[in-house]
């Protein structure tokens, strides 16, 4: 973790979602991406669980990524900056085998999690956020509810007030983009942080944290689809006598440097 953190990364994590401002969190799924977010100046990142698990060619939300994921955070744990590991929804249904695998994030320098509900029995998911925060202290429990991504949006209320009276940190609802909606959930969860998904179309930062957004944005596995479209518009380009497009580049150089 940074110098500037001071020892204390997991309290430097919290305390970003305590600013005025919503917290941009972009998501890496490798070493490169991640050191390159931290190089242009984000504090924190988390990861991609579709993008992590597409790049070693395993299912995403399968549980077929435990220990990949936990490579993956022993990679990134170790970079200088705060790291949120998506850990689908803990690869299992045991709450005591949920809560040994939040252990081993945090033994390898991960400051919080995402763990995902797919719409599975609340008490289920409560009893999961509970052993968690019992068994990893300091970790940044950030519960998501799949109402919206799933579903048509039904039980969301009932569900993020479950997952933060049993302690969660920060509560996560994917495909919610409606203001009013948004609002209510704002005042319901009484402080605890509200984390949106980027939507295109959907509010944005500023109005966002007008709304009272703290947890801010996610991209999910947006930049990681979106460098795999720029690659095949290179391509394309190049097959077709264009030149490729001029998007941002990084450098052969830049791209050794990071592996530093």
């Amino acid at each position: 973790m940074t110098d500037d953190h001071s020892g204390r990364p997991a309290e430097a994590f919290a305390a970003l979602h305590r600013q005025d401002r919503p917290l941009l969190l972009p998501n890496a799924w490798d070493h490169a991406s991640a050191a390159l977010l931290h190089a242009h100046g984000f504090p924190a990142a988390g990861t991609t669980s579709l993008g992590a698990a597409a790049a070693a060619g395993l299912p995403d939300g399968a549980r077929a990524t435990r220990e990949e994921t936990l490579r993956l955070a022993g990679a990134l744990g170790a970079l200088p900056f705060l790291l949120s590991v998506d850990a689908e929804d803990g690869f299992s249904d045991d709450p005591g085998e949920v809560a040994a695998f939040a252990r081993e994030l945090q033994a390898r320098g991960v400051v919080g999690t995402n763990l995902e509900d797919g719409l599975g029995p609340v008490d289920r998911h409560v009893a999961k956020i509970e052993a968690v925060r019992a068994a990893a202290p300091g970790l940044f429990v950030n519960a998501r509810t799949d109402t919206y991504w799933l579903g048509d949006g039904e039980g969301t209320l009932d569900r993020v007030l479950a997952y933060r009276d049993a302690g969660a940190d920060g509560v996560f609802v994917p495909g919610l983009t409606d203001p009013g909606a948004l609002a209510v959930l704002v005042r319901a969860l009484d402080g605890c942080p509200l984390n949106v998904l980027h939507a295109p179309g959907g509010p944005s930062l500023a109005r966002l944290a007008g709304l009272g957004v703290r947890r801010g944005v996610s991209f999910g596995s947006l930049l990681y689809r979106r460098a795999l479209g720029a690659a095949l518009d290179a391509v394309d380009a190049v097959r077709e006598g264009r030149a490729p497009g001029a998007g941002t580049v990084p450098a052969c150089q830049e791209v050794r440097r990071l592996a530093g």
